[in-house]
């Protein structure tokens, strides 16, 4: 068959690079200086991780999340709140990687549906609140849990087993190194 030469024609797919390590004209990173002058803004590790992080909740969680009722941030709190069974408020805000605002927030509408409790505690002059998830909240999670599992891990099983292993440790390092950031301490 022959190509009308006016034709676009579709750019070939990128080949894999070999196992174990991404090509050099496949990422930007590869050869990145240390002032990061050539990095464009949407190749920023902050930004890919964000629109990932963005198009990956939309595609898994948001749709059985709102199968049970449930916001993204709901089933954050619920779903950390049912594997502990009860934990102090800074604690959940901690696990879930929220705001402490959120998190009271999101507390406060759970409560008003029956999914959880809120205790205040006092100690002398410290105060704190423990939460703790509801039968009705753990049946709730009990019900979805199952499909969230599944559906995590369909995208997961997408790469292969190398690239698994590479995406957790590296995502780990980077938590590790964000905290670390975050703390003003040296992530070593």
């Amino acid at each position: 068959m022959t190509m009308d030469p006016t034709e676009e024609q579709e750019a070939p797919l990128p080949q894999p690079a070999a196992e174990g390590g991404c090509g050099h004209a496949e990422s930007p990173w590869a050869g990145l200086e240390e002032g990061g002058a050539s990095l464009a803004i949407d190749d920023f590790l902050t930004t890919m991780m964000s629109h990932a992080s963005n198009a990956l909740r939309r595609a898994i969680t948001v749709p059985y999340a709102e199968q049970a009722g449930l916001t993204v941030s709901e089933w954050r709190m619920l779903s950390v709140l049912a594997e502990a069974r009860q934990l102090p408020f800074m604690e959940l805000v901690t696990r879930s990687a929220a705001d402490k605002a959120q998190v009271s927030r999101t507390l406060r509408l759970l409560e008003s549906r029956g999914l959880l409790s809120l205790h205040a505690e006092q100690l002398g002059a410290r105060k704190w609140q423990t939460c703790r998830i509801s039968p009705l909240g753990q049946a709730l999670y009990e019900q979805i849990i199952p499909l969230a599992r599944q559906r995590q891990a369909a995208v997961i099983r997408q790469l292969s087993a190398d690239d698994r292993v590479v995406l957790y440790r590296a995502l780990k390092t980077l938590r590790r190194i964000g905290e670390a950031a975050a703390e003003g301490r040296d992530p070593r």
